[in-house]
């Protein structure tokens, strides 16, 4: 099997709360992707529905520079949304487009073993307590992901942690997407939300960045909460082999199908490990 590319998704683009629509254009892409023969494999989030799911069982959010604190009543409304609504309506649109889905969490198989978060150190030196929340060990065993892509299969997986002893966690789907596409050496992270990229200051968006140049956008006060953890989540996957990330409007069909298939798209923002170290 040659290299896969790992694809993430924001739950705002799975929401299917009206007509859909966004949705349907990312299960259109994805079919694309994959009758073109690319091995891919597929994490998503669900921070919307989470979020009135929350607010419906008067629960407080409640998050630090894109990171939810997750105490143990929010943890069992991240998972059941995450595993039992999103996860499963996303594989079943997919199968329904012909994409041979399989809708994971990563307790199975361990791909997502995690191990407890520390203390969050914010960008202004506070020590903040994230919970039940998990970062990726880098000795979890992708070999289920391997193993479903090899029988052509494409894996689905939700952003939920498991400790070694079982504990459940959540994790931030794109440092999932990160830890995941650096354990299966993809040859790249593609990351889609609903914006074409990192923008700068004045709303343009950043073609091209290096680790460097994100020290600068985050301490500079430029990145956003959730772009942080998006930008964070990139150095992860470069740092574990990555050829490179590209950060695409994922409602672009056509962005969507040409990063996927290693080209660059003209709105997008595409992260190297060193600014003209890579063609």
């Amino acid at each position: 099997m040659k290299a896969p590319v790992v694809l993430k998704f924001g739950g705002e683009l799975l929401d299917d709360s009206g007509r859909g629509e966004e949705l349907k254009a990312v299960v259109a892409s994805i079919a694309g992707i994959v009758k073109a023969g690319t091995p891919v494999t597929i994490v998503h989030g669900g921070g919307k529905e989470i979020d009135a799911a929350l607010k419906i069982a008067g629960i407080e959010k409640r998050q630090v520079e894109g990171l939810r604190i997750t105490d143990e009543p929010t943890l069992e409304v991240v998972v059941s949304v995450l595993a039992g609504i999103v996860n499963t309506r996303f594989a079943a649109a997919l199968s329904a487009a012909g994409v041979a889905a399989v809708g994971l969490t990563g307790a199975d198989g361990g791909c997502g073993l995690s191990d407890v978060a520390p203390p969050h150190k914010t960008i202004d030196g506070k020590s903040v307590e994230l919970g039940r929340v998990g970062l990726p060990n880098k000795g979890a065993d992708v070999g289920v992901l391997r193993t479903l892509m090899n029988d052509g299969y494409v894996p689905v997986v939700c952003s939920i942690g498991v400790t070694k002893d079982g504990q459940l966690l959540n994790v931030n789907a794109d440092t999932m997407a990160g830890h995941l596409a650096g354990a299966l050496r993809a040859r790249r992270l593609v990351i889609a939300g609903s914006t074409s990229g990192v923008l700068d200051g004045s709303g343009k968006t950043v073609a091209l960045l290096d680790p460097a140049a994100i020290a600068r956008l985050v301490t500079g006060g430029t990145a956003t909460a959730g772009m942080i953890a998006k930008l964070r989540a990139c150095e992860e996957a470069l740092a574990g082999g990555v050829d490179d990330v590209v950060i695409v409007d994922g409602r672009d069909r056509e962005a969507l199908t040409v990063s996927a298939s290693g080209g660059v798209p003209a709105a997008a923002t595409r992260i190297v490990t060193t600014v003209g170290s890579r063609s």
